[in-house]
């Protein structure tokens, strides 16, 4: 693991550049920082041949390395799921680079494999942990910092308030007890001008509120394309299992969201439209693909397959806990389950601020589509 610590980070890198929604150059901005992860490999192989030398808890660099890019995501605006996922990409890759090392060993130790693969578990848990800890720590001061402001504008805004409002009291209070038309006219355009500077303090209360409300570690700007296509990499077997294609289009749109329940929507909608595939169709697929919004403060996205079809007098259950509409097909088809899948999208993308419909023709396939605030906070 030494000696390919390059390659290795170079495989890490290039699968980051597939999920961090940031340009290329920005996944690990300048030199130094880019050093980090052939540095952290290295550092990891060292754990794994000698544990007992250092804890990797209580190896500095590596856990300087772990907070700081804790620190460059929060910057970036990332999410918790973003750096989870980072991880368990790294996790995969070395995982992946020492099985391929044992199979190389003539007559291995099983157990001796064993305990390098659970060091290995435990070092990528540890630095998780350390990424995470700092990213949360990050927008806990900002939260806290946000927080101040918006105590210190509130104030603001109770005084500025209350000269438009006593203004107003103090010109309706005259404009009732004088019967001159000009003397009313000018308490008139008092209270006109006094209305407007509080309908402009409203707004800009309106403002802030909405720039308060994105700011948190588990919301992003992702682009939909990409959480999608790094589904379709965890479900590769599954479809090919079942000679199903997965495509995923090119035009996706990008929005703030809660990255985690959106890649529990997909997946769930991606494994439904693989495990109801219809094997006697000789092109099997499933698609996520761009669909119409019903406005600019909106986007929508469809997961289409080719499969089964849902029967059209269960289309209103679809989305009911433990509802299954072909669990009586299960040994034909070679399914389980319990029938929650569906009803947990239909709770991600409510706690979303979104909306799920569903179109289906039995023998020829489904379409659920689904709409969500471009920014979060806001409803559809």
């Amino acid at each position: 693991m030494r000696e390919a610590h390059q390659n290795i980070a170079s495989r890490w890198l290039f699968r980051l550049t597939e999920v961090v929604p940031v340009p290329a150059g920005d996944v690990f901005p300048g030199a130094r920082l880019l050093d980090h992860i052939p540095d952290l490999v290295r550092e990891i192989a060292g754990y794994l041949s000698a544990p007992e030398a250092e804890a990797i808890a209580a190896n500095t660099a590596v856990i300087a390395k772990a907070q700081e890019l804790g620190e460059l995501r929060h910057a970036q605006e990332a999410s918790v799921h973003q750096v989870v996922l980072e991880y368990r990409i790294l996790g995969e890759i070395l995982a992946l680079f020492v099985r391929d090392e044992i199979a190389g060993i003539e007559g291995a130790d099983a157990l001796q494999c064993l305990a390098v693969m659970h060091r290995l578990h435990l070092c990528v848990g540890v630095l998780m942990q350390t990424t995470v800890d700092r990213f949360i720590g990050e927008y806990t001061a900002t939260i806290q910092d946000q927080t101040r402001r918006l105590d210190s504008f509130n104030r603001m805004a109770t005084h500025e308030l209350r000269q438009p409002l006593a203004a107003i009291q103090y010109a309706v209070t005259a404009l009732s007890m004088t019967p001159d038309a000009g003397v009313r006219d000018q308490l008139i355009t008092a209270i006109d001008r006094s209305a407007g500077q509080m309908t402009a303090l409203v707004r800009t209360l309106e403002r802030v509120s909405r720039l308060s409300q994105a700011d948190g570690p588990h919301q992003q700007r992702v682009e939909i394309g990409g959480i999608a296509s790094q589904v379709a990499r965890q479900l590769n077997e599954m479809a090919a299992a079942r000679g199903v294609t997965i495509e995923v289009a090119d035009d996706l749109p990008a929005l703030v969201v809660d990255a985690g329940r959106l890649e529990l929507v997909i997946i769930n909608l991606l494994s439904n439209g693989i495990k109801y595939c219809d094997q006697a169709k000789p092109a099997r697929s499933v698609a996520v693909e761009t669909a119409r919004a019903a406005s600019d403060h909106e986007c929508a996205f469809a997961v289409r397959d080719n499969g089964l079809g849902i029967p059209s007098p269960y289309l209103g259950d679809v989305f009911s806990q433990f509802f299954r509409a072909h669990a009586r097909r299960d040994q034909e088809l070679g399914t389980d389950g319990i029938g929650l899948g569906l009803a947990i999208v239909a709770d991600c993308v409510k706690a979303m601020g979104g909306r799920i419909d569903v179109s289906s023709v039995e023998g020829e396939g489904s379409v659920f589509t689904v709409t969500l605030p471009r920014e979060a906070g806001q409803r559809t």
